[in-house]
């Protein structure tokens, strides 16, 4: 295929892909559930898994090997510049103060889901475990467990009303310390599969432990007397800390969700920058990515015990997320009602889950099939958020009072008109 040609055929390719994602997300939000997911279920079907089933000449053609490739390339980009805007946005500050019930839910929604899924892994390692260190694999598969998906709980509590409430508040905390536990121990995970012997995992560590340190202490007070650098700078910030990330060892999209966290704190100067880069990520570079997931995810290659660790992985999932945080916010004091909704809202995973999922997968971590599993696994569980919560947050129906009655000279009663 000649560079013309192949220009052409990634130009019809991202064509496809855009309608074919802001369709479906179209069609999920008719039905209550957010737009994103119905955009991560159009990368499956894009994929072979229907596509190719189908129409195999089609997905051929559209999604040649070199065309690929390429949107592997841009999806890259556009995973950099997420991560980037999720630590943009990550408000450590609330972090502080937050209280017995946020202290108890954020450990227990961290460390119930993690010692699930790391026992899960045992279970599945035999029969289902990559090329990797064991201990990579345990320790991989715990972390993904444990994450909430902050943008999709985000938008679910707008969309339900929540985000004031004092759940909301909670949850959304929760979140905040879930995701950042997570992407830490995924950072580890990445470093060691990333190394060859314990002395290169050892120097991978500590690189990334100085690179955390400068941006920290260095490049982050640098930033604070910029004020509000342009969106060049920022771009050119986030794509070099995700390159230096990637020399040390670590994945690209952790240098990007640094370079997030260093930024400057102020709002008006935030919200501008978000909604200026979000455009691009949200319209172009994510669903190239759904894409790229949905070229990945094989669920026509799932036979029965595929499907039946699909199975265990659902319940695992719902047992250690809604089941971990709901039974530690009841143990705090809160109403039955109120650690159900913070249970259901910490079990929604979305695209941070398949994120990490992408990355275990081009680290060797996991393999096709654990990770057409799991990403089947975080839409399961985000997809049922918005129905449990209507039906738990539902209004206690009003008892109908009986008719009154008034009393006649004999003694009995007739209803009153």
């Amino acid at each position: 295929m000649s560079a013309a040609e192949l220009n052409v055929r990634i130009l019809l390719a991202v064509v496809v892909i855009l309608i074919g994602v802001r369709a479906v997300g179209w069609l999920f939000g008719r039905f209550g559930q957010p737009r994103v997911l119905g955009e991560i279920v159009a990368g499956i079907v894009l994929g072979p898994s229907v596509l190719g089933l189908l129409q195999p000449a089609a997905m051929a053609f559209v999604f040649p090997g070199p065309v690929i490739d390429s949107l592997r390339v841009l999806a890259q980009f556009g995973l950099v510049i997420f991560m980037f805007l999720l630590g943009l946005d990550l408000d450590l500050g609330k972090l502080r103060g937050s209280g017995r019930t946020v202290t108890v839910v954020a450990n227990a929604s961290v460390l119930v889901p993690f010692a699930l899924g790391a026992g899960f892994a045992v279970l599945i390692w035999p029969r289902f475990g990559a090329p990797v260190d064991p201990a990579v694999f345990y320790v991989f598969l715990g972390a993904t467990m444990s994450v909430t998906a902050f943008p999709v709980l985000a938008r679910l509590l707008q969309e339900s009303e929540l985000a004031k409430e004092r759940v909301g508040v909670i949850s959304l905390v929760c979140a905040a310390i879930n995701d950042l536990a997570a992407w830490i121990l995924v950072g580890v995970v990445a470093a060691l599969a990333g190394s060859f012997g314990d002395s290169h995992a050892t120097r991978s560590l500590a690189f990334a432990a100085a690179f955390v340190a400068c941006m920290l202490m260095v490049v982050r007070p640098l930033l604070r007397r910029w004020g509000e650098p342009p969106v060049w700078a920022v771009l050119v910030i986030a794509l070099l800390s995700a390159w230096a990330t990637e020399q040390i060892g670590v994945h690209a999209i952790i240098g990007g969700f640094v370079a997030g966290l260093v930024m400057p704190r102020r709002p008006e100067w935030q919200s501008r920058l978000s909604d200026r880069i979000g455009v691009v990520v949200s319209n172009l570079l994510l669903p190239l990515f759904f894409a790229v997931v949905g070229l990945s995810t094989r669920i026509d290659q799932l036979s029965g015990a595929g499907l039946l660790l699909l199975a265990g992985a659902v319940v695992v999932a719902i047992a250690g997320k809604l089941g971990g945080s709901a039974i530690a916010a009841r143990l705090t004091g809160e109403t039955r009602r109120d650690a159900l909704t913070i249970g259901i809202l910490m079990n929604t995973r979305g695209i941070t889950e398949i994120v990490m999922l992408t990355t275990g997968l081009q680290l060797g971590i996991i393999s096709t099939t654990v990770f057409t599993v799991m990403v089947l696994m975080a839409l399961v569980t985000t997809v049922m958020a918005a129905p449990a919560l209507r039906i738990v947050r539902r209004p206690p129906e009003t008892p109908r009072k009986p008719p009154l009655r008034q009393s006649s000279p004999t003694g009995a009663g007739r209803p009153m008109s």
